[in-house]
């Protein structure tokens, strides 16, 4: 099984790239992932963008902290099996934490959502919820795939050591910089602590630049706007065994439209 993981996807110029990837390599993947929290604007997502994504031949959109920045998206959340929000939040707020959905082979997959607590809002314990999550989605499948969406490194490992043999992949999604530690953990199972961004390299984590270094030098508020011009795709490729749901490969991907795949 053959599985494409897109980064973190940030505004107009995220998805046009996105939209120029899939057109040309969707084929060559047996399941796609994306994050999709960023994708309106840099806040949230709309419903008219999430069935872009899924009509492009998106797979489930996974989130993160801004999964409920558009209201407009909560009634999706709630009845769509093809978006993701993190598990760990109350059970009362909008969406589910996991979906088990099928590969283009008839595969199940599924795929949890999970946000780290470290520097970020008080949530429930994103390790505890794994293990009751893994433990029940198991019944079904072994090709687990875990969306850590966290702020700190060290938390992000952690889990994926935590979980290894008990998933297929543990990525890291949430601060838009592709991170070079791609491995294959003792148990089997795959690690990135962060897959990056799809958009605009030209500004600061997909925000324009002088608008960012303005509230670095200040500290006043400023209204963020979406950076464009030199746009990639940032994400991995994982090769997964569907029946023992190991990670069998896990690269990283850097591309944009004009200068193809970048190594």
């Amino acid at each position: 099984m053959k599985v494409l993981i897109v980064g973190d996807v940030v505004g107009r110029p995220g998805r046009n790239t996105l939209q120029a990837f899939l057109e040309k390599y969707k084929e060559d993947y047996d399941f796609v992932i994306v994050n999709g929290e960023n994708s309106a604007a840099g806040f949230g997502i709309t419903v008219k963008i999430a069935d872009e994504f899924l009509s492009w031949g998106t797979d489930v959109i996974s989130g993160g902290n801004h999964s409920w920045d558009k209201k407009e998206i909560y009634e999706y959340l709630d009845n769509s099996d093809r978006m993701v929000r993190p598990a760990n939040y109350p059970s009362e707020v909008p969406g589910r934490g996991y979906t088990i959905l099928e590969d283009k082979n008839g595969n199940k997959i599924a795929l949890i959502s999970l946000q780290g607590r470290v520097f970020m809002s008080a949530v429930d314990c994103p390790f505890r919820t794994a293990k009751k999550l893994i433990e029940e989605i198991s019944k079904t499948t072994k090709n687990i795939i875990i969306d850590i969406h966290a702020e700190a490194t060290s938390e992000k490992i952690a889990l994926g050591k935590y979980l290894d043999g008990e998933v297929s992949l543990v990525y890291g999604t949430h601060t838009h910089v592709q991170t070079a530690d791609e491995r294959i953990l003792a148990n089997g199972s795959g690690y990135i602590s962060d897959v990056g961004m799809t958009g605009s390299q030209n500004g600061v984590i997909g925000t324009n630049a002088e608008t960012i270094i303005k509230k670095f030098l200040t500290s006043l508020p400023q209204k963020f706007e979406v950076a464009e011009g030199e746009e990639q795709l940032l994400g991995i490729e994982v090769e997964i065994d569907e029946k023992t749901g190991k990670c069998k490969k896990i690269k990283r991907i850097n591309w944009s439209e004009n200068e193809g795949f970048r190594s």
